[in-house]
């Protein structure tokens, strides 16, 4: 069966919230907020795949503490771009 876009968005949403570690909550709901409704399908697949990485290594790539595998830098770097970016 085919997820459906607006009902893959809810869920990518959900799971952005709902993380093992309190530090990627607030991180990844706040990117998930802002940037998941203009997301393609293939950039939901993407950012679906991100979201089953390791939280601590999540962490670790946001902060720049440890280089992000080249598959996730891209969508790394948009993360760490929005908690750049002054908040609405």
């Amino acid at each position: 069966m085919i997820e459906l876009h607006d009902h893959k968005i809810k869920r990518l949403k959900m799971r952005s919230m709902r993380r093992g570690i309190k530090e990627m909550d607030l991180i990844l709901s706040h990117f998930a907020q802002g940037a998941l409704d203009q997301m393609t399908d293939e950039e939901l697949v993407k950012y679906d795949l991100l979201l089953a990485e390791n939280d601590h290594d999540l962490y670790s790539w946001v902060t720049g503490t440890a280089a992000a595998p080249a598959e996730c830098a891209p969508l790394i770097a948009q993360i760490v771009a929005g908690l750049q970016s002054p908040r609405d």
